[in-house]
């Protein structure tokens, strides 16, 4: 995985787990949702409850499924696109070398009303540092 800036590990737990016994559908989402605020925490210093963004867009293709003996997933984030008002992230789940699924995340940033915002320098700044300038 290493063509992702940053990976985040994620332990499957058995609540995660639909009545075919594989990990359900919509908790790839949250997989992802998990892997992109440690992305903010840790490259931006930003809580995702902090920093007035919102989800645009989300399209993911799953690949293959997921087991609880499989024991953790590991996700990969890489920033792709700074905006004006926007970033577009890149990610994927893979457990071993197996691929279990592929994403896009739109992301804005917003302020109080819910309006778009310019992305704040420092959220710029940091990713493209971090991204080697995206």
């Amino acid at each position: 995985m290493s063509d992702f800036a940053f990976e985040t590990s994620v332990q499957v737990r058995y609540r995660d787990l639909d009545t075919l016994e594989h990990v359900n559908n919509a908790v790839y989402a949250s997989y992802l949702e998990q892997a992109r605020s440690e992305y903010f925490d840790s490259i931006a210093g930003v809580g995702i409850g902090d920093g007035g963004m919102v989800i645009a867009r989300l399209e993911l293709d799953y690949r293959s499924p997921i087991l609880l003996e499989d024991g953790e997933a590991t996700v990969g984030t890489s920033v792709v696109d700074l905006g004006e008002s926007s970033l577009t992230m890149d990610q994927r789940i893979s457990v071993g070398d197996k691929v279990a699924a592929e994403a896009t995340c739109v992301i804005v940033s917003v302020d109080e009303d819910g309006s778009a915002r310019t992305l704040p320098d420092s959220w710029r700044d940091a990713i493209d540092s971090f991204e080697d300038g995206v």
